[in-house]
């Protein structure tokens, strides 16, 4: 049998970064969805210091693609080998390497070398393919590029916090109402409008306007992963309003004595003040305070104080609507 063709692609990129802070950031897979636009979820399955196994759902279109990603980790040599499989195309992996090159102290070349079988079948090896295939590499360094040059600001940008709550109630239904989103209109005051597509069942993609304290609507597009065996649900911003960035996170629900524990964990990448674009998600163009506009807000210790105050009042209504939902449920069913 005559053996495959391999097609490989190798991009390079000047990056004004320390080589230790660019190779730190290409070897914590699990930041990626809060710092890059394409990752939505990472699942760290095992890892020994070196050898490491990632489950990972990125964003393609208006999907979202699941791999199986196996490391290799040479921190002394600022390398990482990566073998990557597609869930819906098991046995045709794309193989490559990271390659992280000091250039001074400040400056560094990043290298992104990658093999890939093309599909068996010639009509799945689509032109779509083919063009994802050649510009993906290019836009991975561009946006790991984007986060590196800001490391220096890079803690003042990120925020992470979480809000929680005892609520009485199975956790069956607090689930059920925190994963039925395209009902949260009618359940939730600060919900105007969802429109929710689930092609795969516990893969969403809801669209939503929310509306702020002072009465302006902001509009969200949001990527959801179900877990219900694991009483979770991850979450990713797709579309943000000012001053954010970038948004995951996470509801998570563990038994607490007679009730179910509720923890709703935030991260939040801010727009950095300094340049006036970020290659990250997109915004909502009609947004009043976007900072090409003539709102820019202050600094960035008002702005975090803000952003955190908004969110963990928006996630706290929820957890009381999903509780009072849920003991109402039982006091029907009894």
């Amino acid at each position: 049998m005559p053996s495959q063709r391999v097609r490989t692609s190798e991009h390079t990129a000047r990056i004004a970064a320390p080589a230790g802070v660019v190779y730190g950031l290409i070897a914590d897979a699990v930041r990626w969805p809060l710092l890059l636009p394409t990752p939505v979820h990472v699942e760290r399955i095992d890892f020994d210091g070196v050898h490491e196994r990632l489950r990972l759902w990125d964003l393609d279109g208006e999907q979202v693609r699941s791999f199986h990603l196996h490391r290799i980790l040479h921190p002394g040599r600022r390398t990482v080998e990566f073998e990557q499989e597609d869930t819906a195309r098991p046995g045709l992996p794309t193989t490559g390497t990271w390659t992280v090159e000091a250039h001074g102290d400040t400056h560094c070349l990043v290298t992104l070398r990658q093999d890939r079988t093309p599909e068996r079948h010639p009509a799945a090896d689509t032109a779509h393919t083919r063009h994802r295939w050649q510009t993906e590499p290019a836009d991975r360094l561009t946006h790991l590029s984007a986060v590196a040059e800001r490391w220096e600001r890079l803690d003042q940008l990120l925020l992470s916090f979480e809000d929680s709550l005892h609520l009485d109630g199975p956790a069956e239904l607090v689930y059920d109402f925190l994963h039925r989103i395209e009902d949260w209109p009618e359940r939730l005051p600060h919900v105007d409008a969802a429109d929710v597509n689930e092609d795969v069942p516990g893969i969403q993609i809801a669209a939503l306007d929310t509306c702020t304290p002072d009465g302006r609507t902001r509009a969200t597009r949001t990527a959801r992963l179900g877990f219900p065996a694991a009483a979770r649900i991850v979450f990713k911003e797709l579309l943000t309003p000012h001053p954010i960035a970038a948004r995951t996170g996470a509801w998570s629900l563990t038994p607490d004595g007679d009730g179910v524990r509720v923890v709703c964990a935030q991260q939040v990448l801010l727009h950095d003040p300094h340049t006036p674009h970020t290659p990250n998600a997109p915004r909502d163009p009609n947004d009043p305070n976007d900072p090409n506009g003539p709102n820019d807000p202050g600094g960035l210790a008002e702005t975090r104080r803000d952003v955190r105050t908004r969110l963990g009042r928006a996630s706290t209504e929820t957890l009381r609507l999903a509780g009072w939902r849920a003991r109402t449920a039982v006091r029907r069913l009894r």
